[in-house]
């Protein structure tokens, strides 16, 4: 299916792909695809088929669909040695780097012509921690915007992006508990969410989620309570 949906919005655009109904899914119901789908994996492919014909290089979006998930797993490798590294050390990054890259679950997700959101979000989620532990330490609203939109692009990819919203907001609260609250921490943590929740609204499967569901209450609380801790 995602190979036919991303063929299919190569071909028709991408407006006629949110509006698509697959009457060939989930028979004899059919499928209203923009509404019922994490467009990111698709967005992806599409995206680079077109830079590549915009620079003349002739390439089919199947070979594009097949080749994805290794390119993408070499992208996770660089991105964990990144946010190892600041976590750590260099060191400790290229062992990172080295460990994830045979991790057996990982393989399975990321071999050629696996072709699911796993083989994109998988680098998004380890970008976006790296993005918030810089934008912790440089108390950067640029840092802190650059996770956000790393945020919107794993909410775009996988229904897994409730992993970040959850532990970059329970990051926060051990760090308020340990008496550890800092002006960096409230720069972070505020710019992060606020966009982050705007960006993530964005996406028709997700729609008003992030202000109706329990998996996000956490950081809608810990953005109140920081807050208000900074307000005393």
């Amino acid at each position: 299916f995602n190979y036919r949906a991303t063929a299919y919005m190569v071909q028709h655009g991408f407006y006629n792909f949110l509006n698509w109904f697959d009457e060939r899914a989930w028979y004899p119901l059919g499928r209203i695809v923009g509404g019922t789908v994490y467009p990111g994996l698709m967005i992806t492919s599409g995206s680079i088929h077109y830079i590549l014909h915009s620079l003349n290089i002739p390439i089919h979006i199947r070979d594009i669909c097949v080749f994805l998930a290794p390119i993408f797993s070499g992208l996770t490798a660089i991105s964990t040695y990144l946010l190892t590294k600041e976590l750590w050390s260099a060191g400790a990054g290229l062992f990172a780097a080295c460990f994830i890259a045979i991790v057996p679950g990982y393989i399975s997700r990321s071999v050629a012509g696996s072709y699911d959101n796993e083989g994109i979000a998988i680098f998004a989620l380890q970008f976006t921690y790296y993005l918030w532990v810089k934008s912790v330490k440089t108390g950067s609203i640029l840092w802190a915007s650059m996770t956000a939109l790393s945020y919107f692009y794993m909410v775009s990819a996988w229904g897994g992006y409730v992993f970040i919203i959850n532990l970059i907001p329970f990051h926060v609260f051990v760090l308020l508990i340990m008496n550890r609250f800092s002006n960096r921490l409230f720069v972070s943590y505020t710019t992060f969410y606020i966009l982050g929740l705007l960006l993530s609204m964005q996406i028709p499967f997700v729609g008003f989620q992030p202000i109706r569901t329990s998996e996000h209450m956490a950081a809608g609380g810990v953005f109140g309570l920081i807050i208000f801790i900074a307000a005393l």
